[in-house]
């Protein structure tokens, strides 16, 4: 019987080391999760800037001003 009663204190034990590992892992890949959102809206604006400037009118050559 304290055999039994070691042995599920041990998997208790590592039950709730592993509660707070996966609880770790899981705020971890939130924070990873806002970051990649944060990426794209910024990947996505410099796409619009992008075409932006390519589908503008062509800079005009100007000759220096010393001639």
């Amino acid at each position: 019987m304290a055999d039994d009663a070691q042995r599920i204190d041990a998997l208790e034990e590592r039950i709730a080391y592993q509660d707070e590992a996966i609880e770790t892992l899981n705020q971890t890949v939130t924070a990873q999760w806002a970051v990649i959102d944060a990426l794209k809206r910024e990947v996505a604006a410099l796409g619009e800037r992008l075409e932006d400037a390519v589908s503008g009118p062509a800079p005009v050559d100007r000759p220096p001003p010393h001639y």
